[in-house]
């Protein structure tokens, strides 16, 4: 049976609006992970030092701050709370600069700040495969996006 030529405009029409999700989702993941993420990728000339976690509130935990050879002492920075820091925790930081805020660094640290992208990978998997009928691309992003989620679950 041969498709009429209004099929064939929305099945693309479909498959466009589909990869503008999947564009805009990547987009939005890549966005979210490069605002922590590029402290630890472009770390260079940045104060480098150990956080020691003394206490944790509701958004964020602080700690005393002892700096590498190049970096000045602080008397107290701040990193984002999250479930894998406690008190008494010891873990390598980079200062965002000109805040008395950390960004813990390291392979954890690393895989901490692209788990946005992971997320995104996973939801855009969805898309691809319900909406582009591309199984093989879908299955590959959302392993690709499960795998940095599940490494980031393991490492910290």
């Amino acid at each position: 049976m041969k498709r009429s030529s209004s099929h064939r405009l929305v099945a693309h029409g479909r498959t466009f609006a589909a990869g503008c999700v999947v564009l805009l989702l990547l987009v939005a993941g890549v966005w979210t992970s490069w605002d922590t993420a590029h402290h630890i990728v472009l770390a260079k000339g940045r104060e480098h030092g150990t956080m020691t976690v003394t206490g944790c509130g509701d958004d964020a935990c602080t700690g005393s701050f002892a700096p590498d050879a190049t970096s000045q002492a602080r008397s107290e920075v701040a990193v984002d709370r999250s479930v894998a820091v406690k008190k008494g925790d010891r873990f390598p930081v980079v200062v965002k600069p000109g805040t008395g805020d950390v960004v813990r660094t390291g392979l954890p640290g690393f895989l901490h700040a692209w788990a946005p992208l992971g997320g995104a990978l996973m939801l855009a998997a969805l898309v691809i495969g319900g909406g582009m009928r591309l199984t093989r691309t879908s299955w590959g992003a959302g392993i690709a996006g499960a795998v940095l989620l599940l490494a980031t679950f393991i490492a910290l």
